[in-house]
């Protein structure tokens, strides 16, 4: 429990310096790792002009006097981390100083511990997280790899589809390799099921265009070139054809 208080403003709130941010135990395995900053990276690659912050396993207090919790990724639209970020009090996402809710909260199912669907989802209906997402790659909770709930009135409803109307946002599952990992990785996508890119797949698309267009104006270089031959055979010198 989280006792010391201090007044700002005549409004009581905890004592920064008593709140853990970190308590330096690795908790989590090499696959939610991977899968954490794709779904991270891949959103600031997207949404570079977009106001927002997401991390992976950063706690977030969300009640006085209640421990953190701490979600595998959160996505909060319109806040910043501040610029004193080495500052105990914004270290981890306080909602009473960040002023809201992430809108978003997913978690990475790896074992059947931890009330994901229980514990966990009550606590972020409490919180008042627009959607709460939960990745279950190994199906450890039921046949489906992937659920949503979106908050309607005072509780979760799940969803049918994936798309985040709200956010405008959606999530889906795609095969591919990320960071030399082949595999069935979670993805932002857009309303046309396009995914988000990350920064390296970006470049990597503008290398292969850069790559296509080299290859066709060699292409057109060589047919001029032929065409130049074959003119020349008929006695047609085109570096002396006359001007209209």
């Amino acid at each position: 429990m989280i006792n010391p208080l201090v007044i700002d403003d005549g409004v009581a709130l905890p004592d920064a310096d008593a709140l853990i941010t970190e308590d330096d135990t690795p908790v989590d395995n090499f696959a939610s790792a991977k899968q954490q900053r794709l779904l991270v990276s891949s959103l600031y690659s997207a949404l570079s002009e977009t106001v927002f912050l997401a991390e992976a396993n950063v706690g977030i207090y969300h009640t006085v006097g209640q421990p953190a919790i701490v979600p595998d990724v959160f996505v909060s639209f319109d806040v910043q981390v501040p610029e004193a970020w080495w500052d105990k009090p914004n270290r981890c996402y306080l909602m009473w100083n960040f002023g809201k809710s992430p809108e978003i909260v997913i978690e990475i199912v790896s074992n059947q511990v931890g009330n994901k669907l229980a514990r966990k989802l009550r606590t972020y209906e409490h919180m008042r997280v627009a959607y709460y997402a939960l990745y279950d790659p190994a199906q450890q909770l039921g046949e489906s790899p992937l659920r949503l709930f979106e908050l309607r009135g005072l509780h979760y409803a799940e969803l049918s589809s994936f798309w985040l109307e709200q956010v405008n946002l959606g999530l889906t599952l795609w095969d591919g390799e990320f960071e030399g990992r082949q595999e069935t990785w979670l993805r932002w996508c857009d309303s046309q099921g396009e995914i988000l890119l990350t920064g390296d797949e970006r470049a990597e698309q503008e290398r292969q265009r850069a790559e296509q267009e080299r290859q066709r104006a060699e292409q057109e270089r060589q047919r001029a070139d032929r065409l130049a031959e074959i003119l020349k055979d008929r006695g047609i010198d085109i570096d002396h054809l006359p001007e209209n």
